[in-house]
């Protein structure tokens, strides 16, 4: 049976009073008391009269509440029920409404195990925060393409290029997370901006260091004991990482050893063990000058709270006219076992904490070279303390 459709007209709707109206097709005007006007729409569905409420009057006019009656009878005529295929769609919708800025945080949260001291450095978050979420942030990540990603990063994609790689990284692990989610993202957007930005120019460089023949004269300038310097002089003589340093507490120290906790470790992913480093004479002695500042277990407290900073190291030598930075005394040490000794590669390279030889080679190594890398350290530390002019010679390994 057919029902006559577009019974309404544009003037009846503005005259009428309360009660319903129909339209034809199952598309009622209904205008209660007060004044306040709706459309619905009434179908039957698996012999079951259904009714959907199609918007208000007149937000939805005529025309449009048509428009809308006709895409949902021909729902219906596909044997599904409108009802529940528009409140799915609506679930979709919003499940594809969070934005990047959500997304960042809990693909942050979610990683912070794996980061040292669970990511309270921010360096895993900040390329996120300072160069991303200000353009993109409350852009919802369903959206996000490659364009947008291009346009965000141009700016520095050349002139800061390793901070702009690590940006890029970070955010395609948001979108692999907001795929994990189960939100609709391109999982390709990242690599299809970096061939719209092109090759990055800019050449990542080392660290500048010092040359090992002037850590001495370095080091034996380290006279006024605040904490800045007792931290670079216990970075020297170690040839740790500052990070590790930075954090260093006092329960970590018995007799001479420092045991590194593994998951400060930068660069040894496979490692499941704590890190030890022999801690020479004149370490020893930097420890016990550095004692009376130690705060909250921390032998290197910052000024007002936690401890002391990278930059601050940093700053020093610039206030010191040198372009060299701390993380480059590693380099220094191990120049000097290379130039100045005989030290074997592993032995040289566990000194820096790093994973020497393949896997299979790992797997049967059973040792950490302690005792050979605590009469290495002892060498250093000699070299970078005293002030004979043959300490250069006395710091060769004789084999």
């Amino acid at each position: 049976m057919t029902r006559a459709l577009n019974k309404l007209s544009a003037q009846r709707l503005k005259s009428a009073g309360p009660g319903k109206l129909s339209d034809g097709g199952g598309l009622w005007f209904a205008k209660s008391k007060d004044g306040n006007a709706k459309w619905f729409l009434r179908v039957v569905v698996h012999r079951r009269r259904r009714e959907m409420g199609l918007g208000a009057y007149p937000a939805v006019s005529l025309k449009e509440a048509r428009l809308e009656a006709e895409k949902w009878r021909a729902v219906v005529r596909e044997g599904k029920d409108p009802i529940k295929l528009r409140d799915k769609l609506a679930r979709d919708a919003e499940r594809n409404m969070h934005l990047l800025h959500d997304i960042a945080l809990d693909a942050f949260e979610s990683r912070k195990a794996e980061l040292k001291g669970d990511g309270t450095a921010g360096r895993w978050f900040s390329p996120l925060e300072i160069h991303v979420l200000p353009k993109l942030g409350k852009v919802p990540v369903s959206e996000i393409d490659q364009r947008d990603i291009r346009d965000t990063l141009a700016p520095i994609w050349h002139e800061k290029a390793e901070t702009a790689r690590k940006a890029m990284n970070r955010l395609a692990i948001c979108m692999r997370h907001a795929a994990a989610l189960g939100l609709e993202v391109d999982l390709q957007a990242t690599e299809k901006a970096k061939a719209l930005l092109g090759k990055q120019r800019h050449q990542t460089q080392n660290t500048p260091a010092l040359h090992w023949q002037d850590v001495p004269t370095f080091y034996q300038s380290l006279t006024e004991g605040t904490v800045t310097e007792l931290a670079l002089r216990l970075l020297i003589l170690t040839a740790v990482r500052s990070y590790p340093l930075r954090f260093l507490q006092l329960d970590q120290i018995e007799g001479d050893i420092w045991t590194i906790p593994a998951e400060a470790m930068k660069g040894r992913k496979d490692a499941t063990s704590d890190f030890r480093v022999p801690l020479s004479t004149e370490a020893l002695a930097v420890i016990e000058q550095a004692k009376p500042f130690a705060r909250d277990g921390f032998l290197f407290p910052g000024v007002k709270r936690g401890v002391i900073s990278d930059a601050t190291m940093s700053r020093y030598m610039d206030r010191r006219g040198m372009a060299e930075r701390p993380h480059g005394f590693r380099s220094s040490f191990r120049d000097w076992t290379a130039e100045a000794t005989q030290t074997p590669y592993e032995v040289a390279e566990t000194c820096l904490g790093h994973v020497a030889g393949n896997k299979v080679e790992r797997a049967y190594r059973r040792t950490d070279f302690l005792e050979q890398r605590r009469v290495l350290m002892e060498r250093w530390s000699t070299f970078c303390s005293e002030r004979a002019g043959d300490v250069v010679l006395r710091g060769l390994f004789n084999g």
